[in-house]
């Protein structure tokens, strides 16, 4: 797991890099791509099986939010510093909670909820943390975090009757051909050194796949899932070296609770069949 979330750390940085010159449609279609590389011996051993699915029409919904809930991330990179989005992203647990009562039925008791409303009060300390400027890449990691939690609840349900290849081979055909077929009217010719970096961000995203993939075999999600939180030591880390940005001291408060709290959540989820 560490390695997986050293290996998306940098494929975020590598995406605000490329958002300074290159549309966001053009770096979708590259992260998708190119992320059939990684994952090409995975779709192989699964043979036509991959692409056997009893409900189509899930895997549409599914890779339409995705589709909007990578879109609006990417967007937030270009317009914010890299921890903030990271901060911002690690809510989507927290909203997932708050999803799986209407959506999947779910029972949530008290001491959860307290903590989802606490990562919320650590969302409204990032966005006082915001200039007005920025106003537009706050909107849009907002609606990426919502829509992102909004797919692993979809991800979560599907579950029940469709493999992990299914989900993944699904998505990425539907988010190359979407990108695609809108590809013409925003392409910019890549440089050689710039086409690299977005291969690279497609190549990173499916082995970051199948490296979250192998941590869940080989460990329970309470002993993987926290490990992803060191996303956020790269993204001050990476901010701070490439574009000297400086966490707000609200802020790194308001990422430290919505982490706090997210690992609460974590560790009640853990505990919640032997209850």
């Amino acid at each position: 797991m560490v390695a997986a979330t050293s290996v998306f750390a940098v494929m975020d940085a590598l995406v605000k890099a490329l958002m300074a010159d290159y549309p966001v449609v053009e770096v979708l279609f590259f992260r998708a791509a190119f992320a059939f590389l990684p994952l090409a011996p995975l779709l192989w051993a699964a043979g036509r099986t991959a692409l056997v699915t009893a409900r189509p029409w899930a895997h549409v919904v599914r890779s339409s939010i995705g589709i909007a809930a990578i879109t609006a991330f990417f967007l937030a990179f270009g317009a914010l510093p890299l921890a903030q989005v990271t901060a911002i992203a690690f809510a989507a647990p927290l909203l997932m909670t708050a999803l799986s009562v209407p959506v999947l039925g779910e029972v949530v008791e008290p001491k959860r909820w307290a903590a989802v409303i606490l990562g919320f009060a650590g969302i409204l300390l990032i966005t006082r943390a915001t200039p007005p400027a920025a106003g537009l890449g706050l909107t849009a990691a907002l609606a990426g975090t919502l829509l992102y939690a909004v797919v692993m609840v979809l991800i979560r349900q599907m579950s029940t009757t469709e493999r992990p290849v299914t989900i993944v081979a699904w998505f990425t055909i539907a988010c190359t051909v979407g990108s695609g077929l809108a590809l013409p009217w925003h392409w910019v010719t890549p440089t050689l050194q710039d086409g690299m970096l977005l291969a690279s961000v497609g190549v990173l995203g499916g082995l970051g796949q199948i490296l979250i993939t192998q941590a869940l075999r080989l460990a329970p999600v309470s002993t993987v899932a926290p490990f992803d939180y060191l996303h956020m030591v790269y993204a001050v880390a990476f901010g701070w070296l490439f574009w000297g940005e400086v966490p707000d001291p609200r802020m790194l408060a308001g990422a430290g609770l919505i982490v706090a709290c997210g690992l609460y959540v974590l560790h009640r989820e853990a505990r919640k069949p032997s209850a």
